[in-house]
């Protein structure tokens, strides 16, 4: 086992040991934003023409938790690595920048994916999405929990205390994951808010994977992959660019 592979397989097992507070808890929240909101509004709100709100909040949720879920495995990782003194041991090693990058971001991907999988299997008896296009629904899955995972290790190599960690979820990532889309579509909104919800990466996210479930979507998939795609660089490059030149890790 290579060292990448080694650091890859520890971050998986970090949050595998508390599979019921790292896998289970997030499904059964989605579990119960579902029942709350498509109980209330399944029969009132009409999106997609024929599509059911249920079935339209389904996919939302699961890459909701897709993205947060990702966000935390990287981020809360490096932070606690931080705070417990233990990051020094990684540093004694030869493993490179990319090498952490790829582990942390790939244990993320497979958090946000495991997430995923077992919202969509807990909840797929409310309602059953079609999957028109299911090739749409890996690549946004894919892209979404690798963004967030990058986003999640800048984050947690910024952050020095967990109060800091918590600031950045709770001000950045919530708001931009709650206000993309995930309960409602954008179409719904005045056209001042319309435009500002295209001004939010996690719109493009959500949207192009709901697209793979319906073949419908606010904007053409194409665009939104693109938009995914770009921001991905960004955030990956500035990510290893920080773990290159040791920010806040080597003093």
């Amino acid at each position: 086992m290579s060292g990448w592979q080694a650091l890859f397989y520890k971050e998986v097992l970090r949050f595998w040991k508390v599979g019921f507070q790292t896998v289970a808890a997030p499904v059964i929240t989605a579990i119960l934003y579902l029942m709350i909101f498509g109980h209330v509004l399944e029969g009132q709100v009409q999106v997609y023409g024929t599509v059911g709100y249920t079935a339209f909040l389904l996919p939302g949720l699961v890459m909701m938790s897709v993205l947060q879920n990702a966000f935390a495995n990287s981020s809360s990782s490096m932070v606690q690595s931080k705070v417990m003194g233990n990051l020094v041991f990684l540093l004694l090693t030869p493993l490179s920048h990319r090498a952490w990058f790829v582990a942390y971001v790939g244990s993320s991907v497979v958090r946000g994916l495991a997430v995923g999988s077992g919202v969509m299997l807990a909840t797929w008896w409310f309602a059953q999405p079609s999957l028109v296009a299911p090739l749409w629904i890996v690549v946004f899955a894919v892209l979404g929990a690798a963004l967030l995972g990058a986003l999640g290790l800048i984050a947690g190599l910024w952050a020095e205390k967990f109060d800091q960690m918590a600031a950045f979820q709770n001000f950045i990532i919530m708001p931009m994951t709650f206000l993309s889309g995930v309960f409602y579509s954008i179409h719904s909104l005045p056209e001042f808010w319309q435009k500002v919800s295209h001004l939010n990466p996690f719109f493009y996210m959500i949207d192009g994977f709901r697209y793979g479930f319906f073949g419908m979507s606010d904007v053409s998939p194409w665009l939104s992959l693109g938009i995914v795609g770009v921001a991905l660089a960004v955030v990956s490059a500035l990510a290893l660019y920080l773990l290159r030149t040791g920010y806040k890790i080597r003093h």
